[in-house]
């Protein structure tokens, strides 16, 4: 058994090392250090490094082989490589997929279902009376309610109409949403058990409240693969209402890949600069000299994941070739100079500016088009506690055009039927109100997780219809629940997916997107 200290890479690999150093844009200098940084540093210490513990342990063999430790990390084979790295596993699809892409509209902060899309008589009825005891008893609200006693209920703040042959209703907030209707599935009868915004979209999106899970684009990821050979198959894009002042922060887990290797997390595309960090190669770096440096690096990063089986390993080969790939497939994607001027109108003046809701769902119509299979957008600004008069309509001019656009746009290029969309957040509101009846600009609501609505479009949902039913005051759900977890095992059940199959060994014990819960909403199906 060698000692740490008598520890030499092969012959063979300090001759790929020495080759990359022979390069002369890449012999280590100030200017490059400067202009290289972090890799400069990886290739010149490469030879010289000191080994951490879990190479001491796969380079000595000390009681632990390379398979020993694959199995510890995981029991399954890593996945076979495709033309990006990224092949599902092979047991996948479960069955056949009615949807091969997900976009996921998020709307964070939390829309009000009784001002949207729940539309209540009676809460028009008792507009300023205190709240119903029998509708609130026994239910828990934010610090910021505390006891519901003696709140006074609200109504709605635009009027209602039927659209469509559904009969669909939906507040004048959203006229873009009334002509999608007949696309649209409403599910008014959703239910979480959070009551706070981090844990509740954390619970969304990941099945677990508590940060460390993998993202549900993760898990597909992880399960299905990608059909993408130049771009993530799992992407993430962000905005936020202009001049709102109640934004949710985008924390990096609501994409984030958990115990998963981290190949299988989101690629945020920036609102500013360049759309993807370090894609750019450095000044003095030719093509040729990349593609080489790239080459030399896989290889010694094969021999390293050879002797230690550590699956971050691959992740780094992978996310070196895609980055690659990208420097030419991102400048393509983000080139709208391709789009009719008619559609671009249908997504709203908005779509010119980067970073906006409206930019992003055109730039989720270009991803789905090339083949991504989760495109996640998650949109802040829907906190109304106590800017319900103002804000609730920056939202809906924010993103009902640039939504019902992506239906539509989805629709006429035939890609809707094998497309979900999904749109909604993470609980709804309170038909009562915080704030004081005599002081209408600062009306708001509270969060309420005992009834909401979202919509799904495409991807095998049956179209026209709503499902499930809150009370008549949109307080809790009276028809046909459907749970967070419910919700997901829907999603991967379109995608061709067993959500009580899909499992992943972490610490002793297989963990699943729907924890140990969930069903099928098998009458949501087209």
């Amino acid at each position: 058994m060698s000692s740490i200290s008598s520890y030499s890479y092969p012959k063979t690999e300090i001759a790929v090392i020495e080759r990359m150093l022979g390069h002369k844009e890449l012999r280590p200098n100030a200017r490059m250090n400067e202009k290289l940084g972090p890799m400069t540093d990886s290739i010149t210490t490469l030879h010289r490094r000191i080994l951490t513990r879990r190479q001491f342990f796969g380079a000595n063999a000390v009681g632990i082989g390379t398979a020993a430790l694959a199995t510890l990390l995981n029991d399954r084979p890593a996945h076979a490589a495709t033309a990006n790295g990224m092949a599902g596993l092979p047991e996948l699809p479960h069955s056949a997929a009615k949807a091969k892409r997900v976009i996921y509209l998020f709307m964070n902060g939390a829309p009000s279902h009784v001002d949207l899309f729940d539309y209540k008589p009676l809460l028009q009825q008792l507009h300023g009376q205190p709240v119903p005891q029998e509708y609130v008893a026994g239910k828990r609200f934010s610090t910021m309610t505390g006891t519901p006693d003696g709140k006074l209920m609200l109504a709605p703040m635009e009027p209602y109409q039927q659209y469509g042959d559904s009969g669909a209703w939906v507040s004048r907030v959203m006229p873009n949403t009334a002509t999608i209707v007949d696309d649209v599935c409403f599910i008014k009868s959703m239910h979480t058990t959070q009551v706070n915004h981090a844990p509740a979209i954390t619970f969304f999106l990941t099945g677990s409240e508590m940060p460390g899970r993998p993202s549900m684009g993760a898990w597909l990821t992880y399960g299905l693969g990608s059909e993408c050979d130049n771009l993530p198959a799992f992407t993430v894009m962000t905005s936020i209402g202009k001049g709102t002042t109640c934004g949710q922060i985008f924390y990096d887990f609501y994409w984030g890949s958990g115990f998963l290797p981290t190949r299988y997390q989101g690629v945020k595309f920036r609102a500013g600069g360049d759309p993807v960090l370090y894609l750019k190669s450095p000044d003095g770096i030719t093509g040729s000299t990349r593609r080489e440096l790239l080459d030399d690096l896989a290889q010694l990063n094969h021999w390293h994941y050879e002797q230690l089986g550590d699956p971050e390993i691959v992740t780094r080969i992978s996310q070196y070739e895609m980055a690659y790939k990208m420097q030419a497939s991102v400048p393509e994607l983000t080139d709208f100079s391709d789009e009719p001027a008619h559609i671009l109108e249908m997504y709203g003046p908005a779509v010119h500016e980067r970073g906006t809701f409206a930019y992003n769902c055109l730039m989720a119509r270009r991803l789905a088009e090339r083949g991504v299979r989760f495109i996640q957008l998650m949109h802040a600004g829907w906190d109304n506690h106590n800017t319900i008069t103002s804000e609730l309509y920056v939202q809906g001019r924010d993103t009902d055009q640039p939504s019902a656009a992506l239906v539509q746009d989805l629709k006429q290029r035939g890609m809707l039927d094998d497309t979900l969309v999904i749109w909604g957040g993470e609980f709804g509101r309170t038909p009562f109100l915080q704030g004081k009846m005599d002081d209408r600009p600062r009306w708001g609501r509270d969060h309420n997780p005992y009834a909401f609505t979202l919509w799904m479009a495409g991807g095998g949902i049956k179209p026209g219809i709503t499902y499930g039913a809150s009370d008549e005051l949109g307080m809790s759900v009276a028809e046909n629940p459907v749970h967070v977890h419910d919700f997901q095992a829907t999603i991967l059940h379109l995608l061709g997916v067993d959500h009580e199959r899909l499992t992943y060994k972490f610490q002793g014990r297989r963990f699943r997107l729907t924890d140990i819960h969930g069903n099928v909403v098998r009458e949501v199906l087209a």
